[in-house]
């Protein structure tokens, strides 16, 4: 259950040379939904672009609905869904897939580590959406949305229950 984003199609530029030895983005070709909303506005290609990218990644694991599902209509798209869950209508997005083991532990009636894995879930949910504002400046950096994960990682293997 480790993610590796490798490429999301940003990585192919039409690249034009220019005299000053540099290059620069002309075209630049994405992965619908995954592509930050600035890049359509013709904003150059960041690190801020990609975290936006991994964090509507992280949705879609965590909800198992891709940014193009035909329910986000109408100015609802993946990050809106999960933000207006947080944090009490998180399980309910939730793809299902992901709590098959979970109603053992609620049929133990193991309320501690219910709470933990909720508690995760929506950590998980709300790092989700900090790396896929809809502006750039208010996403958080790679290293904070990292920090956080490492969080839930270490509650979700005990080292913190």
């Amino acid at each position: 259950m480790i993610a590796h984003v490798g490429d999301f199609g940003l990585a192919k530029f039409l690249l034009r040379p220019t005299n000053s030895k540099e290059s620069s983005s002309i075209g630049i070709r994405g992965t619908i939904g995954y592509t930050p909303p600035e890049y359509g506005l013709g904003s150059e290609v960041s690190t801020k672009g990609d975290v936006y990218s991994y964090g509507i990644l992280l949705l879609e694991m965590i909800t198992g609905k891709r940014p193009t599902n035909s329910v986000f209509e109408g100015g609802l798209n993946l990050h809106n869904y999960a933000s207006m869950a947080l944090p009490d209508g998180v399980m309910e997005i939730v793809d299902p897939k992901l709590l098959n083991n979970v109603d053992e532990v609620l049929g133990n009636h193991n309320g501690r580590l219910a709470n933990k894995i909720k508690e995760c879930l929506i950590s998980m949910v709300k790092v989700g959406v900090a790396c896929s504002m809809e502006l750039p400046q208010e996403r958080w950096d790679i290293s904070k949305a990292i920090s956080e994960l490492h969080l839930v990682r270490d509650i979700i293997l005990g080292a913190r229950i």
